[in-house]
């Protein structure tokens, strides 16, 4: 059975990832792309989907030894794993070097104390767990192919074949180092060149130690925000600029529920959020390659903005179910692309151009396509505003006038208005200033609720909805409106775990509630950084900072979150790792270092 979802470890080569167990055993890989099929897929079944353990012999009958310390190499995606055994301690080194040629994934094996026997164990499966490959060697090296896949296994151990699987049995002393590397080619083409793990070390290292010198931030919470900024920059998809939300698919919110679904896609949104973050930390090319991918994703329909797009920009991501793999913790179904990418989502609209107004804002060079579309998709908001979404959520139930869409609209309109007051586009000025008025209007008037003091999930609607709580960090209303303090008062009351942690909306629990969708789902941790948040801005900042510390404290050892928490089983859930809980993590460290408010 697969690790618990903390228990993993991410690394990656900014084009796909990797996810690395606790005991030495990578669950998780999909090649040569995050969206590719994967050829271990055991997260989401069993060993029969493919693995590849590499950790201190054990016996058959026995669970594979944990390691007792593991640690990112300084401020990089190398991973380090240690394991003290009777005989002696053994390091383990992962990590997947920036691309250059073949994708690899390298492990190597170190002897720090005694002589301690190790074994790997490899097996291959392609298609998400359902081909078994042709394995066999070639001018001695092992290769397992698959129709157009090959993927070749380079160590100087002794390997051997035994049920389907690649094994090699040696024993490490002290200074002592074995590598092995896993390489894959298009089947039709020439193999990959023969790897050299030691200087790709070396390489990988210098990469990541020259892109954290860029960081701008060096505040209080610098070691948090550093790891969420090398997270977020181990899910761009370095030959598009495209950023993915999660490297994995249908780790599921409820375990054991449908609340499962694929990550390996660009959410504008998402992603729009991330280069809000990286612009504010000094990672400006990140921003330009996003602002191009944009412009290339949605060219030719603009109006049409879809709300997310595959990493190259595809638009096409039918979703279909795996009935062959078991879900992790039985969570069925397994997904493989996602259904909601046609949904309207009207909010998507004022996330795509605060980003632009951000990067406009911090000086990237000014694009004159950036301009032009950011006023095309007015044009469309001028004639769709008003009109009922699925909203931030990706509900599956009906439509509904979600009062977050509805601020999001009035937050395009708004920094496009800007756009122009600054002589940097031209547009109609006071029909568009009358058109931000309007939707202001509508939302004060059907999107609150007098009696209780709070703004409403939508139109009409009792709910609450976390995502209100971004009124404020929007600028629609400021910080210090009694409308916005008596809706943070009321998600909390309404909305807040035992542990103080914030859910997204009410779920109904065994009903089909506003998502249409059966089961619960933990507290999602997007939300509760916002609650942080807003708490600062309206001068709580000691329950601000309070609630934040023990947000950094759900973090696994490894300084990596998950999309939610779950508060009754005390665990991570939901994709892994999850760029929509790092970047608000940064923004609040940002808040809350500005604002002093933080110990020590």
């Amino acid at each position: 059975m697969a690790g618990r979802i903390e228990d993993y470890a991410l690394i990656g080569d900014m084009q796909t990832a990797a996810l690395v167990c606790r005991d030495g055993t990578v669950d998780w890989l999909c090649l040569p792309r995050f969206d590719s099929h994967a050829i271990f897929a055991g997260l989401l079944g069993t060993e029969e989907h493919g693995f590849w353990r590499l950790g201190p012999a054990h016996a058959a009958d026995t669970e594979p030894p944990t390691a007792a310390r593991r640690t990112y190499r300084g401020d990089s995606l190398i991973l380090e794993s240690e394991w003290d055994t009777p005989r002696g301690t053994v390091r383990v080194t992962d990590f997947m070097p920036p691309r250059d040629g073949a994708p690899q994934l390298i492990r190597i094996v170190e002897g720090v104390t005694g002589r301690v026997p190790m074994r790997s164990a490899l097996r291959m499966r392609f298609s998400y767990g359902r081909v078994v490959p042709w394995v066999h060697k070639h001018d001695g090296r092992t290769v397992a192919v698959a129709g157009p896949d090959s993927v070749w296994f380079d160590t100087s151990a002794e390997t051997y074949g035994k049920s389907l699987t690649t094994y090699a049995d040696f024993t490490v002393a002290p200074g002592d180092r074995i590598a092995f590397t896993i390489s894959w080619e298009p089947s039709h083409k020439e193999p990959p060149a023969l790897p050299e793990p030691e200087q790709s070390l070396e390489a990988t290292e210098t990469f990541w130690r020259e892109w954290v010198e860029h960081c701008t931030y060096h505040g209080p919470y610098r070691e948090a925000v550093i790891r969420s900024l090398i997270t977020l920059k181990a899910l761009t998809y370095a030959p598009t600029g495209g950023i993915v939300a999660a490297p994995t698919t249908s780790l599921p919110e409820d375990i054991g529920g449908v609340r499962n679904w694929d990550y390996r896609y660009t959410w504008l949104r998402d992603a729009a959020i991330t280069l809000s973050s990286l612009l504010r930390t000094g990672y400006r090319e990140e921003a330009r390659a996003w602002r191009e991918w944009l412009l290339r994703a949605v060219a030719g329909d603009p109006e049409n903005l879809q709300i997310m797009y595959g990493i190259a920009g595809e638009r096409e991501l039918g979703e279909a179910e795996l009935d062959w793999l078991p879900g992790y913790e039985d969570s069925a179904p397994v997904r493989v692309g996602n259904g909601a990418a046609h949904q309207l989502q009207l909010d998507v609209y004022g996330e795509v151009t605060e980003a632009l107004h951000l990067a406009h804002m911090t000086g990237l060079a000014r694009n004159d396509y950036a301009s032009l579309l950011q006023l095309k998709l007015i044009r469309y908001l001028e004639d769709h505003w008003d009109e009922p979404d699925e909203g931030i959520w990706e509900v599956r139930g009906p439509r509904r006038h979600f009062v977050h869409s509805k601020v999001m609209a009035w937050v395009a309109v708004d920094r496009t208005i800007k756009l122009i007051e600054s002589g940097d586009a031209d547009g109609p000025l006071e029909r568009w200033r009358e058109l931000r008025d309007d939707i202001h209007r509508d939302v004060c008037e059907k999107g609150y609720d007098k009696e209780r003091n709070t703004f409403t999930q939508s139109y009409g609607s009792k709910e609450l909805d976390a995502s209100l709580l971004l009124i404020p960090q929007m600028g629609f209303l400021p910080p210090d409106d009694k409308r916005v303090i008596g809706t943070i008062e009321a998600i909390q009351r309404e909305l807040s775990t035992p542990d103080g942690f914030i859910l997204r909306y009410p779920t109904e629990g065994e009903q089909e509630g506003v998502d249409g969708l059966p089961g619960d789902e933990g507290a999602f941790l997007a939300c509760s950084f916002w609650m942080a948040d807003d708490l600062a801005m309206i001068g709580r900042v000691d329950e601000a900072r309070k609630l934040f510390e023990k947000l950094l404290s759900l973090r696994n050892d490894l300084g990596l979150l998950a999309e939610e928490w779950d508060p009754v089983r005390q665990r991570q859930v939901g994709n892994f790792p999850q760029a929509f809980s790092h970047v608000p993590l940064i923004d609040t460290a940002l808040r809350l270092t500005a604002s002093g408010a933080y110990g020590g």
